[in-house]
C-alpha cells in the first residue's frame, strides 16, 4: 500500500504542479469562446464549468480505467508507474492541449486540427482513422452492455435495439438536453464507487506488493495456477503490451476526439486546466485505484475472500485442466465480485452502472463526435435537425453492418477490442505531434508533447510488429525496428525544426 499511496499523491500534485505548468505554456486568456461565438443551441451551447467536467470525465471514461486497470495490473504495481507517469505528462498534458487547441480553432475537431498542422495528406488519413475508430468504440459498447443485461432480463437483441435507439437519440439531440442531464448522475456513480473502494483499500491495508516488491512471494503458494505458460502475461510482454492495455488512466488517443465537444460548451479559456487536465487526472486515479484493488484481488488472495465457496472449487477443480486464475475471471466479473463483496447490494447497482452505463455513455458521445467530424469535414451545418440526419442514418446504417458481423463470428468482439486498443493508441500519436507542431509555431516549450510523442510513437510502432493482429515479428527484430522507427522520428523531426527556425 505504500507504492499505491505514494502514486495517489504524485497524481494530486501532478495536477496542481505540472498541470499549473503547462497551463502557463499554453497561456489560456478572455477571449471570446466557440461557445459564445457559434452558438447554434445544439452543439455549440455554454454549460456551467461543473457540468462540463463531469461530462468530460465520463466521456474519457466509461470502463477505460477499470477494465484497463484491471488487465493492467496482471503486471504488477509496475502500471502504478505508467498510470502515473503517463497519466501527468503524457495523457492529461495530451487531454489539456487538444481540448484548448480546439477553442483556439472555433471548437473544430481532431482531424481538421491534424490537418492544420499536419498536411491535408495527413487529415485526409485522420478523418477515415477517427470515424471508424469512433464506431468502432460505439459497436463495442453496445454488444458488451447488451449481453449483460440479458443475463439479468429480456434478450441480448432487445437490448441493442434499445441502446441504439437511446445512441440515436442523443447523437441528435442538444448536447444540454440529454448527455447534459444524465451524465452528471452517473459520473457521480463512477466517482462515488472509485471512492468507496478507497476507503476499502485503506481500512483493510492489503499486503499487496511494491514497486520494490519480489512479485514471486506473491504467486499464490496455496495455488500454483496464478500465471501459467499461457497467460495473458506469458504471451503478451511489458513493452509495448502495457502501455496499450491502460489506455485510459495514462494516455488514450480516443480523448482527442472527445475533448473538443466540450471546447464548444465553454464560457471561458480560464476553465481549461480543471476540466481538461483535472479530468484526465481524476481517471488516472479511478485507473489506480482498480490496479490496485486488482492486485488485492489477484495476489493477495482477495478472490477467495470475494467470492463464493462454489466458485473457488468450480476454479480448482479446473487447476489440472491447465485453467489459470486470470483465465477464469475476466474483468467485469472482477469488478462484479469486488463491488458486491466490498460494497453489498448498493456495491452492486454500482457495479452495473460501472459496466452498462459508463460504455453506453461514452459510445453515444462518440457517435455525436463521429457526426461532427464527417459534418465538419463536408461543410454541412448541423443546427437543422434534417443536416443531422443526412449524417447520422448512413453512419448508424454502418454501424449496425458491422455489429451484425461481430455477432456473427464468435470472436469478432475480441478482433474488434484489439483492433480499438492499438489504434486507439495510435490516434494519440497524431495528436501529440499535432500539438508539437503547434508548439514549436508559437515558439513555446514543444518538449511537453515531443517527448511523449516519441515514447508513444515507439509504443505503437513495436505492438504493429511484435503483435499477431499484425506483423508477428520476433521480438529482438521488433524491438530492432521500433528503434529504427524513434531515429527517423527524430531526424524528422529535428529537420523540419531547423527549416522552421531559419
Amino acid at each position: 500500500m505504500i507504492s499505491f499511496t505514494i502514486a495517489l499523491i504524485v497524481l494530486v500534485a501532478g495536477y496542481l504542479l505540472y498541470g499549473k505548468y503547462v497551463e502557463r505554456v499554453f497561456h489560456p486568456d478572455d477571449r471570446t469562446t466557440p461557445a459564445i461565438s457559434k452558438a447554434d443551441g445544439v452543439d455549440y451551447i455554454v454549460l456551467p464549468g461543473w457540468k462540463i467536467f463531469m461530462i468530460q470525465f465520463l466521456n474519457i471514461a466509461g470502463t477505460g480505467p477499470i477494465f484497463g486497470a484491471i488487465m493492467g495490473a496482471w503486471y504488477g504495481p509496475i502500471a502504478y508507474l505508467w498510470i502515473v507517469l503517463g497519466c501527468i505528462f503524457a495523457g492529461a498534458t495530451h487531454d489539456y492541449l487538444t481540448g484548448m487547441l480546439s477553442l483556439r480553432h472555433e471548437g473544430c475537431g481532431q482531424p481538421e486540427l491534424v490537418g492544420h498542422y499536419l498536411g491535408k495528406t495527413t487529415k485526409s488519413i485522420m478523418l477515415v482513422f477517427s470515424v471508424l475508430l469512433l464506431m468502432m468504440v460505439g459497436v463495442v459498447f453496445v454488444y458488451s452492455p447488451a449481453i449483460i443485461l440479458a443475463n439479468i432480463y429480456s434478450t441480448k437483441i432487445i437490448w441493442i435495439i434499445i441502446i441504439f435507439v437511446y445512441y440515436i437519440i442523443a447523437t441528435m439531440m442538444p448536447i444540454d438536453k440529454i448527455i447534459g442531464k444524465v451524465y452528471p448522475l452517473f459520473a457521480f456513480s463512477l466517482l462515488f464507487m472509485a471512492l468507496a473502494l478507497l476507503i476499502g483499500l485503506f481500512i483493510k491495508m492489503p499486503n499487496i506488493p511494491e514497486l520494490w516488491s519480489d512479485l514471486s512471494e506473491y504467486n499464490f503458494n496455496d495455488n500454483p495456477a496464478w500465471l501459467g505458460n499461457d497467460s495473458f502475461i506469458g504471451k503478451n510482454p511489458i513493452f509495448p503490451c502495457l502501455f496499450i492495455t491502460i489506455a485510459c488512466g495514462a494516455i488514450s488517443g480516443f480523448h482527442a476526439t472527445q475533448s473538443p465537444l466540450m471546447s464548444r460548451c465553454m464560457k471561458t479559456e480560464r476553465w481549461g486546466r480543471p476540466i481538461f487536465y483535472g479530468a484526465m487526472i481524476t481517471e488516472g486515479i479511478v485507473a489506480l485505484i482498480w490496479a490496485t484493488v486488482s492486485m488485492y484481488f489477484f495476489y493477495y488472495g482477495g478472490w477467495k475472500e470475494l467470492v463464493s465457496a462454489d466458485v473457488v472449487q468450480q476454479f480448482t477443480s479446473q487447476v489440472d485442466g491447465g485453467k489459470t486464475l486470470l483465465q477464469f475471471f475476466d474483468a467485469p466479473s472482477v469488478v462484479n465480485h469486488i463491488c458486491n463483496g466490498w460494497l453489498g447490494v448498493f456495491g452492486g447497482i454500482l457495479a452495473m452502472l460501472g459496466v452498462v452505463a459508463a460504455p453506453i455513455t461514452s459510445g453515444d458521445t462518440a457517435f455525436r463526435s463521429a457526426r461532427l467530424i464527417v459534418a465538419e469535414a463536408i461543410g454541412i451545418e448541423q443546427r437543422s435537425i434534417s443536416k443531422r440526419l443526412a449524417i447520422s442514418i448512413p453512419m448508424f446504417g454502418c454501424a449496425i453492418a458491422l455489429l451484425i458481423w461481430q455477432m456473427q463470428n464468435p470472436n469478432g468482439f475480441n478482433v474488434i477490442w484489439q483492433y480499438f486498443g492499438w489504434a486507439n493508441q495510435t490516434l494519440s500519436v497524431f495528436t501529440l505531434w499535432t500539438i508539437t507542431v503547434y508548439l514549436v509555431q508559437q515558439k513555446k516549450n514543444f518538449y511537453i508533447t515531443l517527448i511523449p510523442a516519441l515514447f508513444m510513437t515507439v509504443v505503437c510502432s513495436t505492438f504493429l510488429l511484435i503483435s499477431k493482429q499484425a506483423f508477428g515479428l520476433n521480438s529482438t527484430i521488433s524491438y530492432t525496428g521500433s528503434a529504427v522507427v524513434l531515429v527517423i522520428a527524430l531526424v524528422w523531426f529535428y529537420s523540419w525544426y531547423r527549416k522552421v527556425m531559419k
